[in-house]
């Protein structure tokens, strides 16, 4: 499951995941808000947050973010990446060789650190 969270504001977009992150979810809900946010501000900033129940993607989840994230590539300019297994972290590590944005990786108990990253 995929939540916006309620700190998100402006150009700043802020996720919870949690249990497995769905087709649908990235399609009702992440791809539409990012979207939105990247025709209002050009680019955007963002926060995902994967908390302790996280179990990771459906396959179709996995493809809609590998697209989306070539899409806009160039659209983000920070991205922090919260919690989640040491496996997500390894992945980000691949993701911004990907992507032209900052991008940094935050233990769950950092998450007021990881957003005050994103909004500096």
């Amino acid at each position: 499951m995929i939540e916006v969270l309620a700190k998100s504001q402006g150009k700043i977009l802020g996720v919870r995941l949690t249990g497995k992150a769905t087709d649908d979810d990235y399609k009702k809900v992440f791809m539409p808000t990012l979207e939105n946010l990247i025709k209002e501000y050009g680019k955007v900033r963002c926060v995902y947050f994967m908390d302790e129940g996280f179990q990771g993607w459906e396959v179709g989840a996995m493809w809609d973010d590998a697209k989306f994230g070539m899409k806009h590539r160039n659209d983000f300019e920070k991205i922090a990446v919260v919690g989640g297994p040491k496996w997500a972290e390894w992945s980000t590590k691949i993701a911004s060789h990907l992507v032209s944005a900052e991008i940094k990786t935050y233990t769950a108990d950092q998450l007021d650190d990881a957003w005050s990253w994103v909004k500096a």
